[in-house]
């Protein structure tokens, strides 16, 4: 059992965490999304696409723990914070503030001298999050989410932010 008093730690996710990583990731992404997405998406969003998707992106993703147990990830790609959930016990104690930086120096290590991410448009929690951590909303966004059969667009809006890039600028 882990308490609110525990302080997370990050670390780069291992294979070992895809199956945690998945079932948490699930469980978030129905609370942010149903009702603010087609139902074909929700109709793709199983269990297995979930456990698929976690296990192939366990090189971009860190997780947050507390009390050994998984809080939170994050993966990032690119100049993208890709994915961001935390489990419904640890909102608001600090888990998604210390996952979004860890996106966000990612990024910046990548050579990004901007980092973006989108948010579905009725997700009105993570859209005043993200607002709260400096992240300027650059209005709505048509994005194009995996699916089996080809992209499915989702009404999102692109937020960003500038990070120190990583790469050694010129005078």
């Amino acid at each position: 059992m882990t308490t609110h008093d525990e302080k997370p730690t990050l670390r780069p996710a291992r294979p070992g965490d895809a199956a945690a990583v998945a079932r948490l990731w699930e469980s978030a992404w129905r609370d942010a999304h149903l009702g603010h997405v087609s139902d074909a998406l929700v109709a793709m969003r199983t269990p297995e696409s979930f456990a698929a998707r976690a296990a192939a992106r366990v090189p971009e993703t860190a997780v947050a723990e507390v009390g050994g147990e998984i809080a939170g990830f994050v993966t990032a790609g690119g100049d993208e914070v890709e994915q961001l959930f935390v489990a419904a016990e640890h909102r608001g104690t600090g888990v998604a503030a210390l996952l979004l930086a860890e996106g966000e120096r990612r990024v910046a290590a990548a050579g990004h001298e901007r980092v973006w991410l989108a948010v579905v448009t009725g997700n009105a929690r993570a859209r005043r999050f993200y607002a709260r951590q400096g992240w300027m909303d650059e209005g709505p966004l048509d994005y194009q989410a995996e699916g089996e059969d080809g992209p499915v667009t989702v009404p999102c809006h692109r937020y960003a932010k500038p990070v120190t890039g990583g790469g050694i600028r010129g005078a």
